[in-house]
């Protein structure tokens, strides 16, 4: 019973192995050859070439950049469908607590407008003197802040 087995499982890879080869030999037999020099036109020497005169032709316009702001760029790097919504898959696993923190409404979708409130609320608590501009120092505070080190992973 054994050596039936073995044969036919011998015999399937044999058929295999043969169909492949065969189907391998046809699709290099039905490539056409390059053209030999003798078939060329008179006119066409081989070491001619070709122009690249492009005399009166114009190519397509190329595509107009919009001008985003800085804030709905660092949006639309979430945003990754474009839909001016960010959903919570969008906006990563490892995000999840920011997402929380920013989704106002609740509905698991965060809106520009909710997105552009947690940022300007972010600028107003670290502009200290209310100038609407940020020194170096008001600026690092707007840092994030360290993860917690664990002492020993005993």
């Amino acid at each position: 019973m054994r050596g039936i087995v073995t044969g036919g499982i011998i015999v399937l890879i044999a058929m295999g192995v043969g169909l492949f080869w065969y189907q391998g030999r046809a699709e290099v037999e039905a490539a056409a050859p390059p053209p030999s020099l003798a078939e060329l036109p008179s006119t066409a020497s081989p070491d001619a070439l070709p122009s690249g005169d492009p005399k009166d032709m114009v190519g397509p316009a190329p595509p107009e950049a919009t001008e985003l702001t800085k804030e709905e760029q660092r949006f639309f790097r979430y945003d990754r469908d474009r839909n001016w919504r960010i959903s919570r898959t969008e906006m990563l696993a490892t995000r999840s607590d920011g997402f929380r923190k920013l989704d106002k409404d609740g509905n698991n979708l965060l809106t520009f407008e909710e997105w552009a409130v947690a940022t300007v609320d972010k600028f107003e608590v670290a502009d200290a003197d209310g100038d609407n501009e940020l020194t170096p120092r008001e600026f690092a505070t707007t840092r994030p802040k360290p993860a917690k080190k664990r002492k020993c992973a005993c």
